[in-house]
């Protein structure tokens, strides 16, 4: 049979165990080890009735009254404690041992001794409430630090009360606070370094689309061959702002979580020659050899084939781009238990240890990632990142590993269930 928990929590049946067990115990415990005649037991329960029903009444005006609030330490609140309840079994003692007692001389030593035990209770009483006031008052300054933006505070915990659960609580807090601090201040650096980044990448295509006009203009430029050049170059930097325009606001829809992909079947056999044969005449002009391999047991796969070409062009674009003349960048396909894997690797360049974490974080730029192609185009520096964003789009994961002696590896997986959107 369950109990309502409510009924614990009612101050009158409180009230009512607070007077009753100790009676209870009490004429148990005469009746078992004193063997008293039953007149008495019958002033016994009485005494100690009135007294009881006295002190448990006192109690709970105290703490309808909320007396232990009156006080500005707790140490005091809890010292305090501890006097009422030596003072109640004194009173309640000496009362019934006054009334049942014949020789005032046994009265006298129970008063005697009520007093010493009395004292020796507030004395431990007072450490006691000193510990755990100690505990709370560490607990008091690392929360004003914690407020003073000190997220580096922590609590050092011990024993396994609540006090302590409270200070591991706390602990946990200040460590996620930092954490955010943390993510604060990077998104703050990444918000300064994307304004610098944007203005320049706005900056240096304006200022030569405007130098080569007003050339034109002024007469300075007047054979049909040069304007021709211009012209073209003025393209070029025109497709370079419109890309960057694009990558931003795809970047955007990235990072709040609207980007809207069309899942199908496709074959990825298909989408890895397309790219092949895209790339294929960059790579001969760089002198490069790329190549491509799909498993046998890989083509229909799920997933948004406008998507993951971009990816795959991405990826194997940085390649080439990277890539000394006369190496080697595969492209390759194959199953990985449930998910499918694709390598895009490059035989001929190494990227630092340090720098391979951070290469898919939005806006980061490596060591010459600002360079110009030979057909005049720059990147945006915002390829890996929106790669990322795609790749996880359909639940799966992209990663990169590269080493002196091999080269560099650029990976990404696609489960094979229902993609999260």
């Amino acid at each position: 049979m369950r109990v309502d928990r409510r009924l614990y929590q009612n101050p009158f049946i409180i009230f009512l165990i607070v007077l009753v067990i100790p009676i209870a115990g009490t004429v148990f415990s005469e009746l078992i080890m004193f063997d008293l005649p039953g007149n008495e037991v019958q002033d016994l329960l009485g005494f100690m009735t009135v007294t009881g029903l006295t002190s448990s009444l006192l109690s709970y005006a105290f703490y309808r009254l909320g007396v232990l609030e009156w006080f500005r330490s707790l140490r005091w609140a809890i010292w305090m404690v501890i006097a009422l309840l030596v003072l109640m079994i004194f009173l309640n003692v000496w009362v019934i041992a006054r009334f049942t007692f014949i020789q005032s001389h046994y009265l006298t030593l129970t008063s005697v001794l009520l007093v010493f035990a009395g004292l020796s209770a507030l004395t431990i009483g007072f450490f006691a409430s000193k510990t755990m006031t100690d505990r709370l008052s560490k607990l008091s300054e690392a929360t004003r630090s914690l407020a003073g933006r000190d997220f580096t505070i922590r609590l050092k915990i011990s024993g396994n009360d609540e006090i302590a659960q409270l200070a591991e609580t706390f602990n946990i807090m200040a460590r996620n606070l930092q954490e955010v601090e943390e993510q604060k201040q990077q998104l703050e650096r990444t918000r300064r370094d994307l304004t610098a980044w944007v203005s320049h990448d706005l900056r240096t295509p304006l200022a030569s689309i405007r130098v080569m006009i007003e050339a034109m203009l002024d007469g300075v430029v007047d054979d049909d061959e040069t304007v021709h050049r211009y012209l073209d170059n003025s393209r070029v930097e025109i497709e370079h702002l419109s890309g960057l325009i694009d990558d931003l606001f795809e970047l955007a829809q990235l990072d709040v979580g609207h980007l809207q992909i069309s899942v199908q079947r496709a074959s990825i056999r298909d989408l890895i020659s397309d790219t092949i044969g895209g790339m294929r005449l960059k790579a001969d002009q760089r002198g490069i050899d790329l190549q491509g391999e799909v498993a046998d047991d890989v083509d229909m796969i799920l997933m948004a084939p406008d998507k993951i070409q971009r990816v795959l062009t991405n990826l194997v674009d940085n390649a080439i781009k990277y890539a000394d003349s006369g190496v080697r960048v595969t492209l390759s396909a194959w199953r990985a238990g449930d998910d499918i894997r694709i390598d895009i690797h490059n035989s001929g360049s190494y990227i630092p240890e340090d720098a391979l974490p951070r290469l898919f974080e939005s806006f980061f730029r490596g060591e010459g990632s600002r360079k110009r192609d030979d057909d005049g185009a720059r990147g945006t520096g915002l390829g890996l990142a929106i790669a990322r964003g795609f790749i996880e789009a359909h639940g799966g994961r992209i990663w990169a590993t590269s080493l002196p002696a091999e080269g560099t590896t650029f990976s990404f997986s696609l489960p094979q269930g229902q993609p999260s959107r």
